[in-house]
């Protein structure tokens, strides 16, 4: 599990594979100066209430991995979330697809 961490305050775990392609998807969006939110639903040991956070390029955001290996990037997968990211609400995590081009490793 590794961590995505928000202006040193707001922290929430996201599997590895899941925060890589997060990491693209949020990535992509930074370059081309497109804010957006970001939303999650949190762990039910929490209570399970969902997170909304405002991303722009002067916020502070941290991809804490806890494997050292980079996942390979489901193409399918990093336009489905992009989806969700250039909607109104914005960006959201969504079911992997099946992986219809060839998977590219980051990193």
């Amino acid at each position: 599990m590794g961590k995505f961490i928000y202006e040193s305050s707001i922290r929430t775990d996201f599997d590895d594979r899941v925060l890589s392609h997060l990491q693209v998807a949020i990535g992509t969006k930074l370059r081309r100066n497109e804010p957006f939110f970001f939303t999650w639903q949190g762990d039910l040991s929490t209570g399970g209430g969902r997170t909304t956070v405002w991303v722009h390029s002067g916020a502070s955001l941290v991809f804490n991995y806890y494997g050292g290996r980079p996942a390979s990037i489901n193409r399918a997968w990093l336009e489905a979330l992009m989806r969700t990211a250039n909607s109104p609400s914005g960006l959201f995590v969504v079911s992997e697809p099946p992986d219809e081009g060839g998977a590219e490793p980051i990193g």
